[in-house]
């Protein structure tokens, strides 16, 4: 499945003030997911397996490390089987590093929300605006992105530019 994302990172010191805010929109929640999220060296864009309880799959994306709600270029296909895959993925390619997190999932229509504590980071809120046909505009996925920050209050200083993984090799 190919998708198109534009996503922010923030940091969250208050991550109940998130979750009040999301219930009161009437969010979905779809759950706590425990995740491992294995990266592997590739020459471009990110290729990370992902093994929880909720969300099984292998994800390949493309986006620029900044700050500000980015576009995300995302190929994404579900995995029955995480170890196996895992298996085969590390007799072929070396692993970058591995990200452990517990994921709170919620959705609002197209929108994705998680609110993360990632072991060695803390807290963290992600919005992912989504379109899975081509049918949401960028200029739209931008806004609807946009509209959760300000909603959540995240100023500029609470996003985050790179992913977890960039931020796990960094310590």
């Amino acid at each position: 499945m190919s998708l198109k994302n534009v996503e922010i990172k923030a940091r969250c010191s208050e991550p109940g003030n998130i979750r009040d805010v999301l219930r009161a929109e009437g969010a979905d929640f779809k759950g706590k997911d425990h995740q491992t999220d294995t990266y592997f060296k590739v020459e471009f864009g990110r290729l990370k397996l992902r093994e929880g309880s909720i969300e099984n799959n292998l994800i390949y994306y493309q986006r620029p490390d900044t700050a500000e709600p980015k576009r995300s270029d995302i190929r994404l296909v579900a995995v029955e089987h995480p170890a196996k895959m895992k298996a085969l993925l590390t007799s072929a390619l070396d692993i970058q590093t591995a990200v452990e997190k517990q994921r709170e999932i919620y959705f609002i229509n197209n929108v994705k929300f998680h609110i993360d504590i990632v072991e060695k980071l803390g807290d963290f809120v992600e919005i992912e605006a989504i379109d899975k046909d081509g049918s949401i505009s960028e200029t739209k996925l931008r806004k609807q992105c946009e509209y959760y920050m300000q909603l959540f209050d995240i100023s500029v200083d609470d996003l985050v530019a790179e992913s977890y993984s960039n931020l796990i090799n960094q310590k």
